[in-house]
């Protein structure tokens, strides 16, 4: 792979494609279990697969500088092989999410109108159905052995030529298309550049560097999906550039996940806060099952690790937890959603670090990391390096200018314009405040504002974190539903709907439940001001509709409210 100025050329992104794959040939670079054990990549080995992937593209199908490269697959070594050979041909990649229908990926594909589109073998028919709607995919190309079937290709059967002319692009030209939606009206794909991803990688480097100690190499669990720009740009693109190696799972069950973790020793991750709530949910059931004095020496050395400020004394206090996660995890960068800061608390008490950080995708997505204040986990951290920010002061809203910012919305020049004003200013639509150290604390999003009768607004990010206090509760979403009828006809109202433990829902019946929680909800709202008290609560059984990176999906819970 060529090497070049990284503030011109798009070779920055994946530069240690050539220089890492020198520096770090025989080691494991990407890794998954299978079938027949656990199949592992070198560095050396991803760098000659996607050489392979993208001398094909270039030399056999002829594919042109500046085309779409879609990928529709699952989290495993080939995605990240497959993105190199995007790069190195000079394709736009768009990574896309599997979860979606055919009908969402028909109306994002139908914005981007990529040539090729490399899937996953669980997702060639949805690949072949959408090529018959969509002519100009051309190209289809299995990323995993698949065989000769159908006049298919797979990557592994490709010619083994592993040189070509190397399409070199500019700082400004396009990496990337992340659509956040698809579902309404116009996808909205964010334009991702070299150099926003270029400046990321260098910001980033300045924060691993703090957090995992110099010079060390550790292994790292995926969970997040790669078409999520958060996973792309910390969990797979910066932890490479590093040399470390990261194993993938192919499944989310807390077992499968224990299992990676105890057989490769995981010391670090990039996660959701809901996998952390997730994951103390899990430890605090193990001990809840066992004997009372295991429950009291559990409280007491809880209560203890407060005041113990060194995460190694703490590691050992807890050292049945550790083993179970394998003994060596020790931290993770926490993003996507607003953390809970008990939850935050609690993994601190065991020994682990959280780091909370912020961002979205029109950023590329990385903001800040909290990686000084330890005792404040409220906080995101400061601006990265190349970010400046500053809060509006009219609206509370917080705005950032600087080279991660993205190009804008594909296709959609008048909804760039509505959030990056003349000045190069994002409007990021977050309510926010920032310290007198530059720390930024995410209070609130502008669009989910409830602005109630008498002109007073509520966040519902601040009654959620109350109601979340609640023994009976697993999911909360708080919303401002719009009076139909009655004085109060046009106005809304601060409803709460609640998904209750699973526990409970089995131990009680539905009217007993309802009126727990309502009684248990009156009174933990008792902590805020009078109007943010929800007025209406809802009791559902089923999860809420989320993400892939499960964050609530706010919209789609308050359809089934009006339902």
């Amino acid at each position: 792979m060529v090497k070049g100025n990284m503030e011109q050329r798009n070779s920055g992104i994946l530069l240690h494609l050539e220089n890492k794959t020198a520096d770090y040939k025989d080691r494991v670079a990407l890794g998954i279990k299978g079938q027949y054990g656990w199949r592992e990549f070198s560095y050396k080995g991803i760098g000659l697969l996607s050489r392979k992937i993208a001398r094909y593209l270039i030399e056999d199908l002829g594919i042109k500088k500046g085309e779409g490269l879609a990928i529709l697959s699952e989290s495993k070594p080939e995605y990240g092989a497959c993105v190199f050979a995007s790069v190195l041909s000079g394709c736009v990649t768009i990574p896309l999410d599997i979860k979606l229908s055919i009908y969402e990926l028909k109306s994002i594909l139908s914005d981007c109108l990529p040539t090729v589109m490399l899937v996953s073998p669980q997702f060639l028919e949805t690949a072949l159905e959408l090529q018959k709607e969509i002519p100009q995919i051309k190209h289809i190309i299995i990323n995993d052995e698949y065989g000769a079937k159908g006049g298919i290709r797979d990557i592994y059967s490709l010619p083994d030529k592993y040189d070509a002319k190397w399409r070199q692009r500019s700082s400004k030209s396009t990496a990337f298309i992340i659509y956040t939606s698809g579902t309404t009206g116009a996808p909205k794909g964010v334009e991702i550049s070299f150099g926003n991803v270029n400046a990321q990688l260098q910001d980033l480097a300045e924060i691993i560097d703090k957090v995992i100690k110099k010079g060390r190499r550790i292994n790292i669990l995926s969970i997040l999906p790669m078409n999520h720009l958060f996973e792309m740009t910390v969990g797979f693109s910066t932890f490479l550039n590093f040399g470390h190696t990261i194993y993938y799972t192919n499944s989310l069950k807390p077992k499968d996940i224990a299992s990676v973790m105890q057989e490769k020793r995981i010391q670090f991750m990039i996660v959701v806060p809901a996998f952390l709530k997730l994951l103390k949910a899990g430890i605090e059931k193990q001990i809840e099952s066992s004997p009372k004095s295991v429950k009291k020496a559990f409280k007491f050395l809880y209560d203890l690790a407060k005041y113990i400020p060194f995460y190694s004394v703490r590691k050992l206090l807890f050292w049945k937890i550790h083993k179970n996660m394998g003994g060596r995890f020790f931290g993770c960068i926490s993003g996507g959603a607003p953390l809970d800061v008990e939850v935050g608390t609690f993994f601190e008490r065991i020994g682990i670090k959280v780091y909370q950080g912020y961002g979205l995708s029109e950023t590329s997505p990385v903001v800040s990391v909290n990686i000084d204040k330890r005792d404040v986990l409220s906080s995101v951290g400061p601006a990265l390096r190349h970010f400046e920010a500053r809060i509006d002061e009219k609206t509370g809203e917080l705005l950032l200018r600087g080279p991660s910012v993205m190009k804008g919305y594909h296709n959609q020049p008048e909804m760039t314009a509505e959030v990056i004003d003349p000045e190069g200013w994002l409007h990021t639509g977050d309510i926010a405040k920032i310290d007198k150290d530059g720390h930024i604390f995410i209070t609130g999003r502008i669009k989910n504002m409830i602005v109630l009768q008498g002109g007073k607004k509520v966040f519902p990010e601040e009654v959620e974190a109350v109601i979340e206090k609640s023994n009976y509760v697993a999911e909360v979403c708080v919303l401002g539903i719009t009076r139909t009828f009655g004085s109060k006809e046009a106005t809304e109202e601060i409803t709460a709907v609640i998904v209750p433990k699973a526990e409970f829902l089995k131990s009680h019946t539905p009217e007993e439940l309802e009126k727990l929680i309502k009684l248990d909800v009156k009174s933990l709202s008792n902590r805020l001001a009078s109007y943010k008290r929800p007025t209406t609560v809802i009791i559902r059984e089923n999860e809420l509709p989320k993400t892939a990176t499960r964050k609530v999906k706010r919209n789609e819970v308050k359809e089934l409210v009006k339902a």
